[in-house]
């Protein structure tokens, strides 16, 4: 059978340098959310959103406290309460107003409700070990040809088919824990030879994860994981201190394959029905292209093609 679940996925995750002290156990939504307002404020400035500039020099990368409020029409006092993390009280009408005024995307909006008003968008607890339907698992099998694979909480790859393994390593070689984007992007040197734009997926990753975090600040083994990562990537740090959120749907990404060469493949993500921490990912390439070509030729190899990555990549050195 060529779809292969990631069984524990999640169930144990091993503590990295600086998660193993058990001081790790949450994120602070107060904080999030203090964080978030102050840089989505910091990224715009009075010509951005129609305000005249004072001459005065500005001490404050951005929109000042005071024009915040004005384009939102609340009191600075009101803001200020709120950009200190205190939204306990504030309405779902004020936070649609402040986010117009920092022109926040959809995704940005949802992250600012959820940190603001959190036991309204409570969910349940997961569990820690995420499960993935059997007729998901038939899916992938039947998609052999095209690379897909499940993901879930915390960026964790839950399954895959034989030619996801095949483009992207073998995931049923790596430790349960390894098996998560996160890990793979910032801690494994082969993922910045495999994706040309790596800033581009790394800035993905994290973005997904910020939006984690909204949902779950009371996950553990998120707090741990993110603590693992700020130990040991600087580039994590730096990404993660902007507090950009994004949610991933589609688009394009070029990559440098070990055996198959460079190739530009098409990505849609589908959030899956009845549990929507899980999301369906799938790649493709355009009809006719030498993409299409080499994913062809890495779908025969299948999990071959991960076994060779190692040799070729030495070849190539």
């Amino acid at each position: 059978m060529g779809t292969h679940p990631g069984p524990r996925t999640g169930s144990a995750a091993v503590p990295g340098p600086g998660s193993g002290s058990g001081h790790e156990r949450s994120l602070d939504p107060r904080t999030e959310l203090s964080e978030f307002l102050r840089t989505r404020r910091a990224r715009l400035k009075p010509a951005d959103v129609g305000l005249a500039e004072h001459g005065r020099r500005r001490r404050v990368p951005g929109l000042r406290r005071e024009e915040l409020a004005q384009l939102a029409g609340v009191s600075v006092a009101y803001y200020t309460r709120l950009e200190q993390g205190n939204g306990r009280n504030v309405s779902v009408e004020v936070l649609d107003a402040i986010s117009g005024a920092l022109e926040l995307s959809d995704a940005e909006h949802a992250h600012l409700l959820h940190l603001a008003k959190p036991e309204q968008h409570r969910r349940r607890p997961a569990p820690q070990r995420q499960q993935v339907r059997p007729a998901l698992l038939e899916l992938l099998t039947a998609m052999e040809g095209i690379p897909a694979y499940v993901w879930g909480r915390r960026t964790d790859v839950l399954a895959w088919n034989r030619t996801a393994c095949a483009l992207f390593g073998d995931w049923a070689a790596r430790a349960s824990q390894e098996r998560n984007w996160a890990r793979i992007a910032f801690l494994d040197p082969a993922s910045r030879r495999l994706f040309v734009d790596w800033e581009s997926k790394a800035y993905d990753v994290v973005g997904n994860l910020r939006l984690d975090a909204g949902l779950h600040a009371d996950d553990p083994l998120l707090a741990a994981l993110i603590a693992e990562l700020s130990m040991r990537s600087e580039d994590f740090r730096t990404l993660w201190a902007a507090h950009d959120v994004k949610r991933k749907s589609h688009g394009s990404m070029r990559m440098m394959h070990p055996l198959a060469g460079e190739l530009t493949l098409r990505y849609e993500t589908f959030t899956l029905p009845g549990d929507q921490d899980q999301a369906l990912e799938t790649y493709h390439a355009e009809p006719g292209s030498t993409s299409e070509e080499a994913l062809r030729l890495l779908a025969s190899w299948g999990a071959d093609a991960s076994r060779d990555r190692p040799a070729a990549a030495r070849g190539r050195a």
